[in-house]
């Protein structure tokens, strides 16, 4: 089975932004998790603080994986060529928060890439990869 992950703008900074709210674990910190918790997954991870290199990123995985997890960060608010992408996917995708956007400023409220996911989760931190 092969699972991507994709993480959007800022994501890079893991660890070093706002540790209070997003935690002290580095991106790769996450990868490596990710791989030595599931080791019968092949995972694809890839992250860009840039919309096009996202979207051109889901256009070739199209029909190479079997599903998407995947973080927008702050374009998961206003994308909708990102959201457009997702739905090209053949594809489940789960959309992946670790903060509780809800929680925080009203125009984080608003998803517009999680209409185009199986699924959102939430405000769990790291654990809701």
């Amino acid at each position: 089975m092969r699972i991507a992950i994709l993480h959007g703008p800022n994501l890079n900074l893991l660890g070093v932004r706002e540790p209070e709210k997003y935690g002290h674990q580095s991106l790769n910190d996450l990868y490596e998790h990710l791989q030595n918790s599931f080791s019968d997954i092949e995972f694809d991870f890839f992250q860009s603080n840039h919309e096009g290199e996202l979207i051109d990123q889901l256009h070739a995985w199209r029909g190479n994986i079997d599903g998407l997890v995947i973080n927008p960060g702050g374009l998961a608010h206003s994308s909708v060529s990102l959201a457009d992408a997702i739905k090209l996917l053949p594809n489940p995708t789960i959309e992946v928060h670790i903060t509780n956007v809800f929680a925080r400023e009203a125009f984080r409220h608003t998803l517009v890439t999680a209409s185009a996911c199986m699924g959102c989760i939430s405000g769990l931190g790291t654990a809701g990869y």
